[in-house]
């Protein structure tokens, strides 16, 4: 009993930790927004973390690792992803579980690359294992993609479309948060500011304000107002601002939180780039702009006598 408390404590901790967060009530809570907006989602959700956080006991991992979840997030963006861009099935839900476990290897591959610059490897797992998952089905008859992925094509130029309102900055703003599991929903969204509140006022303050940026950011440059109203600008702009301004990785201070506002705007800018770049094979962006640049920052970081790491267990 006590064996299966500490394993449903995990399996929370790691769907928590995509938001980067170690806390099962954040996790819980994140997991109810799922559920609110999709079922099938939800059971991904689940499914994909148990796969890459039992790969992980079952191969040996450390269990301060295990316990916290760092193994769980990357299997449960990459389940959820695959459930949203693959048609539902048995081989499906197989693909899921196959696809999480491979998350777990190159989770500890990137760990243990990228700890000489003290870099963490957030979700690049995700990224990388659902571009190549995904982008293997091209070659398997039994799986087939969903209208979800975006159009193959050379990127053509934007143009304004749409109206932005205060409702469209309202929904915009929660749907910024929802967008970080795949969710359109605004209460979904809100869901996920609650839980992260009761984890950190700091992390939920830091969120909004992310997902504030990164609307407005696009907005301003001219973004159409239906992808502004999804959050689709939102959710990377949301994981930098986690990562760099809420003191995860940088001690809180008036220079980090300026560095902080700089990346996101950065990575809104960035996800532009990517969205454009991965389209004529037809790929969507992912967190790849939130990983690029949160790397990028950390590397540049200890060469601003300004910036401070933030202090070891924060």
């Amino acid at each position: 009993m006590q064996r299966m408390a500490r394993g449903v404590d995990s399996v929370l901790r790691g769907i928590a930790q995509v938001m980067l967060q170690n806390n099962s009530y954040a996790g819980a809570l994140f997991l109810a927004g799922i559920f609110y907006n999709s079922a099938t989602f939800g059971w991904a959700a689940l499914l994909g973390t148990a796969a890459s956080t039992v790969t992980a006991h079952m191969l040996g991992a450390e269990p301060v690792d295990l316990r916290a979840g760092l193994f769980g997030f990357n299997g449960a963006l990459v389940a959820i992803a695959l459930a949203y861009f693959l048609q539902p099935g048995a081989l499906t839900c197989c693909y899921m579980v196959l696809a999480a476990a491979c998350t777990t290897a190159i989770m500890a591959a990137l760990l243990n690359l990228l700890r000489t610059w003290k870099i963490p490897a957030l979700t690049a797992p995700f990224v990388i294992t659902t571009l190549l998952f995904v982008l293997a089905c091209a070659r398997f008859g039994r799986l087939h993609s969903t209208a979800m992925l975006p159009t193959a094509g050379l990127p053509q130029a934007a143009s304004l479309e749409g109206v932005v309102s205060a409702a469209t900055i309202a929904q915009g703003l929660f749907n910024g948060l929802a967008q970080v599991f795949f969710q359109g929903n605004v209460v979904t969204g809100v869901f996920f500011a609650v839980g992260l509140l009761v984890s950190s006022w700091r992390a939920c303050v830091a969120a909004l304000l992310g997902s504030f940026t990164g609307l407005a950011v696009a907005w301003g440059m001219g973004a159409a107002e239906p992808a502004i109203r999804s959050g689709a600008f939102g959710f990377n702009a949301v994981l930098t601002a986690l990562a760099l301004g809420s003191g995860i990785f940088l001690a809180l201070d008036a220079a980090s939180l300026a560095y902080s506002a700089l990346a996101v705007a950065t990575a809104v800018v960035v996800f532009a780039a990517l969205s454009a770049a991965l389209q004529p094979l037809g790929m969507p962006a992912l967190t790849a702009p939130f990983v690029l640049v949160v790397w990028l920052f950390l590397l540049a970081s200890p060469l601003f006598r300004r910036l401070r790491s933030a202090p070891a267990g924060s």
